[in-house]
């Protein structure tokens, strides 16, 4: 009989296995919950309609590049919008980090947001992000470059002359701030780890403000970020000198839960792309004046490829290891 019994679990194990196996046939690099059977490379929606979701209420944020409470402000305009359009209250929701808001979506505390170039990956295959925009004009989306700062009366004329300087990246898991420099800069005479200590400022501001500073030599930033510094007069431009352009990145993306029914998430797409920017949001957003359609797989391709470069994975345990890694930096700065 006990021959009997264990014959029976093990098969009913090997049934309960298979059954796993046809609930999700494929998921790719995202998390053991999500399921990428149409190879997208985002979540799909849940088959069960008892998972899905349809919130009384709207989280949304913008990724914590610079101070969150300035977004909020220029964001006011749109989510009025997203609120009547929706026929749902919409909150701000402020985020002091990247793995905060990325914990925030998988959490189910966050339904909408935009998140920064690089952790927009990590969001999509830890927190079922599915993103759908990025600022954009009628016909294309907005894009940066890295560029690496100086001081314009530097004696630094190219990236090789940083070697044994400070160095300023932004934060771990930043494109543009981290990944793209380790990729790239090789290339051009400059070894982040090897000619140079990686200095985390935590974001892209700060480390503009530190070059001007004197605190560091030299900064990796988001182009698009230190023109919006000029533009707010917290810099002057003509202070600093560009070393180094990138190619074009896409800017932050804008993402929903992969979790939301789709009948919001129609309606919510409709009133994203047929909203048009405001003077101030235009102006914020270096003259973007509306959310233009992407699709990851295509116009992220480039971030996964300098990812893959740098010798980085957008997988939990690289996730984990550089939101350690950041959070280190952080209390290190409040000392």
């Amino acid at each position: 009989m006990l021959k009997t019994l264990l014959a029976g679990l093990a098969g009913a194990s090997i049934s309960l296995g298979a059954l796993a196996q046809d609930a999700c046939k494929s998921r790719g690099d995202l998390d053991p919950q999500y399921c990428d059977e149409n190879g997208d490379l985002v979540a799909d929606t849940p088959k069960d309609p008892k998972k899905l979701k349809t919130p009384s209420t709207l989280v949304f944020t913008y990724t914590p590049v610079e101070d969150p409470a300035v977004y909020e402000k220029i964001f006011k305009p749109f989510t009025d919008h997203l609120s009547q359009c929706t026929g749902k209250r919409v909150v701000f929701f402020q985020v002091q980090s990247n793995a905060a808001e990325i914990e925030a979506m998988r959490s189910g505390r966050l339904h909408v947001g935009g998140f920064s170039t690089g952790p927009t990956a990590f969001a999509v295959n830890i927190a079922g992000a599915v993103p759908f925009a990025i600022k954009g004009y009628e016909k294309d989306f907005q894009g940066y470059n890295l560029i690496v700062v100086v001081k314009a009366d530097s004696p630094y004329q190219k990236l090789s002359d940083l070697k044994g300087k400070k160095v300023a990246h932004t934060s771990p898991s930043s494109n543009s701030g981290h990944l793209a420099p380790l990729a790239l800069f090789p290339k051009e005479g400059l070894s982040p780890d090897k000619d140079y200590k990686p200095l985390f400022s935590g974001k892209h501001d700060q480390s503009v403000l530190g070059v001007a500073s004197g605190d560091y030599d030299a900064a990796a930033v988001a182009s698009d970020v230190f023109h919006r510094m000029g533009v707010r007069g917290q810099i002057k431009e003509s202070d600093f000198r560009v070393i180094y352009r990138s190619q074009k990145f896409p800017t932050s993306s804008f993402a929903y839960a992969h979790d939301l029914d789709p009948k919001l998430v129609d309606r919510m797409l409709t009133c994203f792309y047929d909203y048009r920017f405001p003077p101030e949001m235009k102006k914020a957003f270096d003259g973007a004046d509306r959310f233009f359609p992407i699709n990851y797989k295509t116009n992220w391709a480039v971030v996964r490829e300098v990812a893959a470069g740098s010798g980085q994975a957008f997988d939990r345990k690289t996730y984990e290891a550089e939101t350690k890694r950041e959070a280190e930096a952080a209390a290190k700065k409040k000392k």
